[in-house]
């Protein structure tokens, strides 16, 4: 009785790493490839072509916010804030890009990012379990701000 009580956390820490650790391989790639392949003027160049207002600006964001949280999410380090952040990422690219070709990726549409938003707002949600930094830093925090970041 006493390990069928335990493996559900041991299940929903498993399942926590598993998904940080897919979506922080496709974020930091995706940012890789914004920055160091297309790099930063034809990202931003894409972007104007896409119809994404402030695209000089917002091109260099998400390039590094995809990067460097794909990176965070690897670690498990800020995974809420830096989930929250790719979330919102993942939302705007749906509704100022994707939503309009239809649900196909294969025709441009959204179920790619879509996959993506509700993947890192689960992890927002959630946590990055106890195979973190997070938890390992801030799991023990006496501070509930930062307690609430394990």
């Amino acid at each position: 009785m006493t390990s069928q009580a335990s493996s559900p956390v041991t299940r929903s820490t498993l399942a926590r790493t598993i998904l940080r650790l897919a979506l922080g391989v496709v974020f930091f790639a995706h940012g890789w490839q914004k920055i160091f392949e297309y790099t930063i003027p034809g990202t931003q160049a894409a972007f104007s072509e896409m119809g994404v207002p402030a695209a000089q600006l917002v091109a260099p964001a998400v390039g590094f916010l995809e990067l460097l949280g794909g990176a965070a999410l690897i670690l498990g380090i800020l995974v809420r804030p830096v989930a929250a952040l790719l979330t919102l990422n993942m939302l705007g690219a749906l509704f100022l890009v994707h939503a309009p070709a239809g649900l196909f990726a294969e025709q441009g549409g959204y179920e790619f990012v879509l996959v993506l938003a509700a993947g890192a707002a689960a992890l927002a949600v959630a946590g990055a379990g106890r195979l973190s930094l997070d938890a390992r830093i801030f799991g023990r925090s006496q501070n509930p701000a930062l307690a609430a970041l394990a």
